[in-house]
Parts: C-alpha cells; sequence; structure tokens
C-alpha cells in the first residue's frame, strides 16, 4: 500500500474513533447476522461482507440461488506445485468475491495434513509447511490484488475434525513453530493477510479465540499482523478471556459473548477501552480496504467468464498426478484405439469438491462421461457401466423426475410458514430444484430463519419401474409422503448424525414400488424448531439398482480396446464436520477394479478423492491417475491428460502410505478424554516416513509425466557460508523424452552434524518448469539462515547450527537425483520476533537441569553418556549439580576424558 494511502487511512480510523461511543466501539466486535460485520450508521460506516471459500465464493446463500464458479479443491492447488499459477486463481477468486458483493474470501485453509483421515484434507494444501506456506502465499496476493482481503484459516492445529469444537490439540513448542504455525506467519509477513480465522480447537488447553500466547503474543506482536482475528463461526466461548487475547470479531451475528456482555465487561473492568479501540481500528481499516464506502453493497452475480472456464481447465489438469503407467500405456493413442469402456461410480458424476462450507453451487459441471465423449467425438466407441456404488447417504432426489405443484420447469414448489408447524398461510413461495438445504442466516424472504415450517410438493416420475429408496436427511423434523402413503418418518424419532456439521440426525429410509411414467403426487414437510441452530434436509432417492452391475462392467471391458475405472470418494465421505474411518475405497470399487483389470489389462484406473486412499489392485493396474476434486471443468481436465493434449506434471503434496497403520499420527489419532497428542512431534509426513525408514505406497513429491528429465550439473555458489549468508544452488534439467512438459524440480536440506534431532531431509525449494523436447534449463534456488535453522523451545530461539549441510535435489522426497555439502561457518540464533540473540554459554559448570533442558546438549549428553546412563541422572539431588560437581560422586561415569569431551562439544553450541 502507498504510504500517503495509509496514513490516510490511519487518519480516517482516528476520526471515526474520536467520534464513537463505546457502545458503538463494542458493537463492532460481532457480526449483525450470518455473512456480515456492524456498521456504525450515525457515522456512515457501512459493515463489510464475506464468504465462504476456498474453491469459490458462494455468497450469502448456502442453497445457490446465485451460480459460482467451482475451482479444484486446495489439496489439487497444491498438486500443481505451481504459486504462479495459484496467483491467477486467486486473482480470479477475488472478481468472484466482488461478484457476490462481498470483501473478504473466507479462505485460504492451511491446515497440515496430519493424518490421511482428516475430514477436510481436501480443503487443506499439503502435510509439508513449505509447500503450503508458497501456494498459500501466492492464493492470497491474487485474491488481495483485487482490492478484496483473505482470512486465512484455521488458526491453529485444527487438523481433523473428530470433536473439533472442543478437543484439545497438545503440541509441543517446537512442533507448532516448525510444522503448524509457518503457513500463517507466511500470510502476514509475506502476503500481508487481511483476516485470520481463529479455530475451534483447543491449543494446549486453551480455546484458539481466547488464547492470548497465540493471538497477541505471537500473531500481533512477534508478526505485527495488523488485519482483524475472526472467529470460526460459533467458536467464541467467552467474552472477557477472548476480548483479552486478541479476538476482534465474533462471528456470526447477532452478538452472543461480544456486543452488550463485552460493554459489560468494560464496565465492569474486565476488559479496557485501549483494548477495544485496538479492535476497533483494525475493523475500521477493513471497512476502508474493501472499498464498501465506494461501492455500496450491491445484489449477488453469477459471473460464468470464459476466463474462468480456461483457468479452472487448466489448473485441474496440471494439479492430476500420474501415479504409475507402466509400459506407457498412457497417453492413449486415438488412432490406435476403436473402443474405451468408461466405468464406475465417479465417471458419470462429476466429483467436483468436497462437503462442507468449502461447497458452492457451480455454474455448470462436467463429468468424466461428458469430457471423454467431448474429446473422443465419433472417432472412438465410448461405452459406459457404473459397475458399482460409492454413496455414503442416499443421493439426492433428481429434480428431473419431479414437476412443481404450481408453475412450469422442474423441481417441487416449496411454501414457507413462520411458525414450527406448517399452520396458517404460507409467508413465501418458491420453486426448488436442489434437493438438500442448509438454512444458516437466509431462508427466503419473509421467513423467519429462527423458526420456520416448509412444505414441498409436486408430482414425481419415475424412469424406469422397480423398487425406489427414499431418505430424509435433517437438522429438524422431516417427513416424505408418496400418493398420501408416508414413505419416510424422520419426525416422530430421530437419532443425532454427522451431516450439517454435525448437527442433523442420522439418515432415515424407505421403499416403494414405482411405476415408470405414472405421475405420483410428493409431499415432504419440514420443521425447524431449535432458534439457536441451522436447519437443513436432503431428500434423497436410490433407483433401482441392477444386480449385475459389476458383471455387466466387466463384460464391458472385455468387449473393449481400453477400460477407463472411475472410483473414489466424494462430498460425503470428505466433509467438514467429520473424519473418514479408513482409508479403503468405500463399497465394492475394489473388486470392481480387480475384476475389470482381469478383464482386460489395458486398465487406468482414475482415483477422484481428496486424501490418500489404499490400492489393493495397485500390481496389477498397468496406469493410475490421481485426478483429486478438480472443480467445474473436472471431466475435460481428465480427458485432457488421459489422451495426451495436457502432459501431466503434477505431484503428490501428501504421501500416500501403504497402510493407515504407517501414518505418523496413528497411534494418537483420534485422541481421547478431550486431548490428541501430536506425539510425533516435528516428524509429520514424508519427515517420519524417513525417519522410521517406511516405505510408502507413493511418496511426497511424487508424479510422473509422459516424458523424463534428466538432472546434472549440480553447483553451489561456496563451500562454506556466515550465518547471515547467502547460498547459490545451481542445477541443470534436460528434456531427455519426445515430448513437451514439465517438471517440479525439488530441494531437500538435510543438516549432517545436527546436534538435536531433525528430520532426514526438509523442502526448502521448489521450481516447476516447462521444456521441450531435447531443451536444457538451469535452475537456481537461494538458501538462508532460515532455510537451516530449527526452534530451540528453551532459548525461543531460531537456530542455525554451525556444521556440515547437505544439498538434495529430486524430483520426489524418494527420488533424489544429485547431492552436494556446504559448510555454516557460525551458529546464528534468531528470536521469533526476527531480532539476533545471543546463547546462553553452556560448560560443565552448568546446572545438570539446564543442560538437560537445552535440546542440544540433551543431545550431546546422549552420545557420550547413552540414554540409560542419561536417565540415571534424572533425580532432584542430581539435577542441582554441574557435570563438573557430579564427576567428584561418579568418577566412572563421568571420566575426565569424557567431562573432556562433554565440553568440547558444548563449547560448539
Amino acid at each position: 500500500m502507498p504510504a500517503d494511502t495509509s496514513r490516510s487511512i490511519e487518519k480516517q480510523i482516528e476520526e471515526w474513533l474520536a467520534q464513537m461511543t463505546l457502545e458503538e466501539k463494542v458493537a463492532m466486535t460481532a457480526g449483525s447476522d450470518m455473512w456480515h460485520s456492524t456498521g456504525v450508521e450515525r457515522l456512515g460506516i457501512p459493515p463489510f461482507k464475506v464468504t465462504d471459500g476456498p474453491n469459490g465464493a458462494r455468497g450469502a446463500s448456502w442453497r445457490g440461488a446465485v451460480t459460482s464458479a467451482c475451482f479444484p479443491v486446495g489439496v489439487a492447488l497444491a498438486a500443481t506445485w505451481n504459486p504462479e499459477l495459484i496467483y491467477r486463481v486467486g486473482v480470479a477468486l477475488g472478481e468472484e468475491v466482488k461478484a457476490k458483493s462481498a470483501h473478504i474470501l473466507l479462505a485460504p485453509t492451511v491446515n497440515i495434513h496430519r493424518s490421511p483421515l482428516g475430514g477436510r484434507n481436501f480443503e487443506c494444501y499439503s502435510e509439508d509447511p513449505y509447500l503450503t506456506s508458497r501456494i498459500a502465499v501466492a492464493y492470497i496476493q491474487g485474491v488481495q490484488s483485487q482490492g478484496v482481503g483473505a482470512c486465512i484459516k484455521h488458526f491453529v492445529c485444527n487438523d481433523s475434525e473428530f470433536e473439533r469444537h472442543t478437543i484439545s490439540s497438545e503440541v509441543r513448542e517446537r512442533a507448532l513453530r516448525e510444522i503448524y504455525l509457518p503457513p500463517f506467519k507466511a500470510a502476514v509477513k509475506e502476503a500481508d493477510v487481511w483476516a485470520v480465522m481463529g479455530a475451534y480447537n483447543r491449543l494446549n488447553g486453551t480455546y484458539c479465540c481466547e488464547n492470548r500466547y497465540l493471538l497477541s503474543e505471537i500473531l500481533k506482536g512477534e508478526w505485527g499482523f495488523q488485519g482483524i482475528v475472526i472467529s470460526d463461526w460459533g467458536a467464541t466461548k467467552s467474552t472477557a478471556a477472548s476480548a483479552n487475547a486478541g479476538l476482534d470479531l465474533e462471528m456470526p451475528g447477532p452478538a452472543r459473548l461480544m456486543g452488550p456482555r463485552l460493554l459489560q465487561a468494560v464496565k465492569d473492568g474486565q476488559v479496557s477501552e485501549e483494548v477495544i479501540d485496538d479492535k476497533v481500528r483494525r475493523l475500521l481499516r477493513i471497512v476502508l480496504l474493501s472499498g464498501v464506502m465506494e461501492h455500496p453493497e450491491e445484489p449477488e452475480k453469477a459471473i460464468d467468464k470464459p476466463e474462468h472456464r480456461a483457468l479452472i481447465r487448466e489448473v485441474a489438469g496440471e494439479g492430476i498426478v500420474l501415479l504409475k503407467n507402466e509400459g506407457d500405456l498412457l497417453p492413449l493413442d486415438e488412432r490406435k484405439i476403436k473402443s474405451v469402456a468408461v466405468i464406475g461410480p465417479n465417471a458419470k458424476a462429476a466429483r467436483v469438491m468436497g462437503g462442507g462450507s468449502a461447497k458452492v453451487t457451480p455454474h455448470y459441471v462436467v463429468s468424466p462421461l461428458e469430457g471423454i465423449l467431448s474429446r473422443c467425438g465419433d472417432r472412438i466407441q465410448v461405452r459406459y457401466e457404473q459397475g458399482c456404488a460409492n454413496y455414503k447417504r442416499t443421493p439426492v432426489l433428481e429434480a428431473a423426475w419431479l414437476t412443481p405443484a404450481e408453475g412450469e420447469g422442474t423441481g417441487l414448489t416449496c411454501e414457507y410458514y413462520n411458525n414450527p408447524d406448517l399452520s396458517g398461510e404460507p409467508v413465501a413461495t418458491e420453486m426448488i430444484r436442489n434437493l438438500h438445504f442448509f438454512w444458516a442466516g437466509e431462508v427466503a424472504p419473509g421467513v423467519d430463519p429462527n423458526q420456520f415450517s416448509a412444505r414441498l410438493h409436486g408430482t414425481l416420475t419415475v424412469p424406469e419401474t422397480g423398487t425406489y429408496t427414499f431418505s430424509l436427511t435433517s437438522a429438524g423434523l422431516s417427513r416424505l409422503y408418496i400418493d398420501g402413503k408416508e414413505v419416510v418418518d424422520n419426525w416422530t424419532e430421530q437419532r443425532p448424525g454427522e451431516a450439517f456439521f454435525g448437527m442433523g440426525s442420522e439418515e432415515k429410509t424407505g421403499q416403494m414400488e414405482l411405476t415408470a411414467g405414472r405421475a405420483y403426487e410428493i409431499k415432504i414437510e419440514y420443521s425447524k424448531r431449535d432458534p439457536g441452530r441451522p436447519g437443513g434436509l436432503t431428500v434423497g432417492c436410490l433407483p433401482p439398482v441392477a444386480g449385475d452391475a459389476l458383471e455387466r462392467a466387466v463384460q464391458l471391458a472385455a468387449q473393449s480396446d481400453v477400460a477407463l475405472v472411475f472410483v473414489g470418494t466424494n462430498d460425503e465421505w470428505e466433509s467438514e464436520g467429520y473424519d473418514r474411518t479408513d482409508m479403503e475405497l468405500p463399497g465394492r470399487q475394489n473388486e470392481l477394479v480387480e475384476r475389470v483389470v482381469a478383464a482386460n489389462p489395458n486398465t487406468v484406473v482414475i482415483l477422484q478423492s481428496g486424501a490418500p486412499v489404499t490400492m489393493p489392485w495397485l500390481d496389477e493396474v498397468p496406469a493410475v491417475l490421481e485426478a483429486w476434486f478438480s472443480g467445474q471443468e473436472c471431466g475435460n481436465a481428465i480427458a485432457d491428460v488421459l489422451f495426451g493434449d495436457v502432459n501431466p506434471s503434477g505431484k503428490l503434496p501428501t504421501t500416500f502410505p501403504k497402510r493407515l497403520e504407517d501414518n505418523p499420527a496413528y497411534i494418537n489419532y483420534p485422541g481421547e478424554k478431550g486431548q490428541v497428542f501430536y506425539g510425533e512431534g516435528i516428524f509429520v509426513g514424508y519427515r517420519y516416513y524417513d525417519k522410521k525408514k517406511i516405505e510408502p505406497l507413493f511418496p511426497f513429491g511424487h508424479g510422473l509425466s509422459y516424458t523424463t528429465f534428466a538432472y546434472s550439473n549440480l553447483r553451489l555458489s561456496a563451500s562454506e557460508i556466515d550465518a547471515d549468508g547467502k547460498l547459490q544452488v545451481s542445477v541443470d534439467v534436460q528434456n531427455t523424452g519426445t515430448r513437451a512438459g514439465k517438471e517440479v524440480v525439488q530441494l531437500y536440506v538435510r543438516d549432517v552434524e545436527a546436534g538435536v534431532m531433525r528430520p532426514e531431509k526438509e523442502l526448502k525449494g521448489f521450481q516447476k518448469i516447462a521444456l521441450e523436447p531435447s531443451e536444457t534449463k538451469t535452475v537456481t534456488f537461494t538458501l538462508d539462515r532460515e532455510a537451516l535453522s530449527y526452534y530451540d523451545p528453551v532459548q525461543k530461539a531460531w537456530v542455525a547450527e554451525a556444521g556440515e549441510f547437505e544439498v538434495l535435489i529430486g524430483s520426489s522426497s524418494r527420488d533424489i537425483r544429485l547431492r552436494g555439502t556446504f559448510t555454516l561457518k557460525t551458529t546464528a540464533l534468531v528470536g521469533p520476533d526476527g531480532q539476533p540473540i545471543q546463547r546462553r554459554r553452556l560448560s560443565i559448570k552448568t546446572p545438570l537441569r539446564e543442560l538437560l533442558a537445552d535440546e542440544a546438549a540433551r543431545a550431546i549428553l546422549e552420545k557420550h553418556l547413552g540414554s540409560s546412563r542419561q536417565a540415571a541422572l534424572h533425580s532432584d539431588f542430581v539435577l542441582g549439580l554441574s557435570l563438573e560437581e557430579l564427576s567428584r560422586f561418579a568418577p566412572e561415569l563421568l571420566t575426565s576424558e569424557r567431562l573432556q569431551a562433554i565440553e568440547v562439544d558444548l563449547a560448539k553450541l
């Protein structure tokens, strides 16, 4: 921001602040509704508006009244390993935010892939903090280039959905600093992010939204954050504690714990007016930055731009990862193929996103089957069989089978009543096509969102005769009638379930024989009675399932030149609100793959998931793609890669383990008695697999191409550097194949002489380059002190320890092509605020208690004494002695030679 603009903003803030009453100030600390802050009408200060992301900008309605561009999910963005491309995604999303007349996008989500079971892994980027940081910074800079803000979330260690509202993530300081905080720090220091969202969970016993250490000491203190801290929706747990900790805005509104309660806390002396003023300054800064003063809120718009369509297709294609390609089965050569079998539950359905608050209603979607049909035209025969199902809950009732009671088109007539029992006259009527509702805030004009009922009715005409299964899942009461007969009762008896963010019921089902072509009267009744909770309703319908569906798929595969099998999960299995229970493909999908490849060895498996899955059939299948949940253009993007129009260049941003039991969080996940211990410490993801020497199914950074790349000529600019110096690392990469392609060159660093336990290697740089056949490019990286440092919680400092370091250049974390070494000549310590500090001098005269508290010194003692002998030093009496003093009592343990060796190593620290 230009200096004169910044001065002008700060001047206006102080002018407003001087005119505001205490009541007006505290009113600003809570939202006015689901999506708006609170303004000050007397002074002409408007509220600003936020909207959910991160793979689109939904706007105020959960029901998709205004459609949105649907981009690939977070893990797919990270799989591109292309920050420049992600910047362009951010720019487009900024345009989408403005189209929804909003000012802050509630994105990106940068929690870490700690366990492969995390329900929102699809929404997050990676298991690695460096990759996460680079993608997040590019995303935020792109969004904010459009004059709107980003809100990075969820601060912090909200890495699974299990008991997410209350669980305490028990995390050691070193792991917190090295793994979980870096993406947030980068967003603040490099991207100047406008807002940070406080998480639901507790961190080491204290709720994140009332955690002073997180919000005031680290975020606003050490990092100098000038934006606002927003609570996750309903995550504010207290008044004075949250206010004093650094929470600026309670959401959603109206106020529950801020606002009037905060006013009373100020009057009671629990919160100072200076604390309130700091919050108001931050909130006013957003008002001025957002442009809401010059451009008042307008009706939301759907902007289906051709440029956005093309960008979504490009990003989706670049994020697809070629996991395996034996015999170069891919790309498919349309000159040699006459018939293609398209098989699987994810072939005809477009798996474009995960579930929860990240969902949008896309302008359109392209399924893989549609993409392949479009690509093949009439040149190749394309036939389809589903084979099996992979739904978790009954699929939503098809609008095409419904006719409203009033009006034309497809869908149902929906009548709303401002009471819970459908009595009197309706206050609003509309035609509904999507029979999945989540009513949080807006319902329909004139409808009280706190307590209402609804009746949906019309006619149902099914395409085939047979037994249909109907279902209701609701946050509230619901029941379904066909021709006056109650088919599903989710009204008189309910059991709690995981739908609607854990606020909904279990799914209730009922069956009915229906005849094709006959019109049946259908009626669904719904009642929302709890004013403190959102409402929700999903009407499902499963048509008759052919008993021989799998056999038909196998037969089709045997009759075709190539079989393309689309399997994976969907937005029911991977969603906000709950975690997965295992890594298996749901239903009979594994059996489907095994049977199809047995019938046709030219089988390609295309996975669509947001997290790792097991692949018991991997040895038998020659080619496998991971296509993720890749947005509204997913079918076209997949076809582009299958037929070679796009050369795959995606790399895994997370490790795919062979077994669930292999993952780092397995022992401690999901937690118990309100706590989850991050017992793996800094050994998250590939750091753990390396340390334990566990062979993964596919390693972090893995991804093949239709061409090949050779690495050569590694050069380091120096053999030694000072702590404040920089090292240039250069490598030549050549495309040795016959196709143009892109390669992600990855740089890892290993501390060869570490005085503390460190990972075998850590990602510290990457570049994506495009190469024509036979072309060579030189890639150069810069390493500095920060890239070499670990965090020492005793000294509260980042430590770059003198000694030898190794640079590893590779195509994945397990495919290292070149290595080189250099020496850091001097040890450097830098505080969390970035200022250099002096290390405490440790020696054999230092009390043992202090030596054991220092991770590097503790490692030296273990080196010279061994772990068993070191354990004997932990009595209260011994801890108060120095090693020199202790040697008089235990000369056989601390010989003069051993004491001298310890002194030499301590002097190096």
